[in-house]
């Protein structure tokens, strides 16, 4: 009877270690770091942002200078002229925020091009990731990147260096 208790019991818990869910562990920040693709990405993005910034900065210091101006020669203008120079400083300070909002605002032209150039290496990447967990048979790959709640995790389940592998770059 003791025997056969325990054969069954035996049996059960193989049967829940078969069951087990498997997972694993990605570093995108890692990954991505990786992938010269992205880094030139990342470049042409700085290089556009700058050239934009300074765009924005040359209007609202052109609003500045304007408003010195004004400040300066103010005793010496009529109300009519005054209302004037004030609307010129208000055109110019619009016309900066206009700007801004349309380089670097949610739907910008920096948000487009960011799309435009890092959405293709993401989808490979995930590609890959989904690739590597339909083989290997995992129902959960976290990012340990992106998800601060993991205080520690093994390395033997960290699979980023075989996703840069079958994404063709080795390491």
């Amino acid at each position: 009877m003791k025997r056969l208790l325990l054969i069954v019991c035996m049996i059960g818990a193989f049967g829940l270690t078969a069951s087990a869910q498997k997972f694993a562990l990605v570093d995108m920040e890692y990954i991505m770091s990786n992938i010269p693709a992205y880094e030139r990405a990342n470049e042409q993005l700085n290089q556009v942002s700058k050239k934009w910034q300074a765009e924005v900065e040359a209007l609202d210091e052109a609003a500045k200078t304007l408003y010195k101006n004004y400040q300066n020669e103010a005793m010496f203008l009529s109300e009519s002229q005054k209302k004037e120079r004030e609307q010129a400083i208000v055109d110019k300070e619009k016309e900066a925020a206009e700007l801004k909002k349309k380089y670097f605002g949610p739907e910008g032209e920096l948000y487009k091009k960011r799309v435009s150039l890092v959405e293709p290496i993401q989808e490979e990447i995930y590609n890959a990731v989904k690739g590597i967990a339909t083989s290997k048979g995992f129902q959960l790959i976290l990012d340990r990147a992106s998800d601060a709640s993991i205080i520690f995790a093994s390395p033997a389940i960290d699979i980023s260096n075989e996703v840069l592998s079958k994404l063709g770059y080795s390491k």
